[in-house]
């Protein structure tokens, strides 16, 4: 069992939290002139790299709020979690 810590409601389960990418993706400035190739690399293509990354997570079962959270994608661990606006802890990400 893998305990998440929401900003707002603490720890809880796994279970109860989605996933929603990765985190800090700006929208583009002028999106009407992006070619259909930059739209989609915009839409679909996301960082995959092995350690620290800073994602979106929303607890859904819970308190239904959205908030980041930098995970080491090789041990699954949660290094920090932060409400949205704010800088993880440590500066990661």
């Amino acid at each position: 069992m893998l305990l998440i810590r929401c900003p707002w409601c603490g720890d809880r389960e796994e279970t109860e939290f989605g996933y929603g990418g990765q985190a800090h993706v700006a929208y583009p400035p002028s999106a009407e002139q992006l070619s259909d190739d930059e739209w989609a690399q915009y839409l679909f293509f996301r960082d995959n790299p092995k350690g620290p990354f800073a994602e979106r997570w929303v607890h859904a079962a819970g308190c239904r709020r959205w908030f980041n959270a930098v995970r080491h994608t090789v041990s699954n661990e949660f290094i920090s979690v932060y409400r949205p606006g704010e800088k993880p802890a440590g500066g990661a990400a």
